[in-house]
């Protein structure tokens, strides 16, 4: 199964009390890099956008979601394993993204190059000075000029880290931008890709193919 772009968006907690989607489906080299995390509720998020990566994964590439070697990373700076960039092993043209922040997990999938982000709704990125260093030019000035510069300096955080993680475009790419609000949980999310996402419910996921694997 190879759908078009897809996304989506959960809260942390979403996730984790579905049952039959926990610890169990990492891989060792996910085990070692959960272990790293110390703050409890941070263990959770990363945990969370783990396991939804892990699902759309499984979708993309019509693979049950506990297979062994659905998905890895690799660091596209120092060429290492086990950290970077999501890929789907052996289905180059797929891409994977996901993210976390404070209770809030999302991940895509599909054709292409694919980046996502998510940041709580109430969130308010800064100071200035990191800013001008992170964001297009005609993006800041535009939210600067707002009486509450707030809200669109945030979407323009989450356009730019979508953009960054869909990685620099190859020659020919065409990627579009799609962003949103999920209000009911609060939340501002964007997506990189070839095409505008389908946005996926949850439930339809963790409906998808039984847990476990090969």
């Amino acid at each position: 199964m190879t759908p078009g772009v897809f996304a989506v968006v959960a809260t942390t907690r979403e996730v984790l009390d579905h049952p039959g989607h926990g610890p169990h489906l990492l891989a060792p080299w996910e085990h070692r890099r959960l272990a790293a995390v110390r703050l409890p509720a941070r263990r959770d998020d990363v945990l969370a956008a783990r396991l939804l990566a892990r699902l759309c994964a499984a979708r993309a590439a019509g693979r049950p979601p506990g297979e062994r070697g659905l998905w890895a990373q690799r660091c596209p700076e120092c060429g290492r394993d086990g950290h970077g960039r999501p890929y789907l092993p052996g289905r180059p043209g797929l891409g994977l993204s996901y993210s976390h922040a404070d209770g809030l997990v999302a991940a895509a999938a599909g054709p292409g190059a694919v980046g996502v982000d998510v940041e709580p709704a109430a969130r308010r990125p800064g100071p200035l000075s990191v800013l001008r260093r992170l964001l297009p030019a005609a993006e800041l000035r535009e939210a600067t000029a707002r009486p509450d510069p707030g809200p669109a300096l945030l979407r323009a955080w989450v356009r730019a880290e979508a953009r960054c993680k869909a990685g620099p475009p190859e020659p020919g790419d065409v990627r579009r931008l799609t962003e949103w609000t999920d209000d009911g949980r609060a939340a501002v999310a964007a997506v990189v890709a070839a095409a505008p996402p389908a946005l996926v419910p949850l439930r339809e996921l963790l409906g998808g193919p039984a847990a476990g694997g090969g």
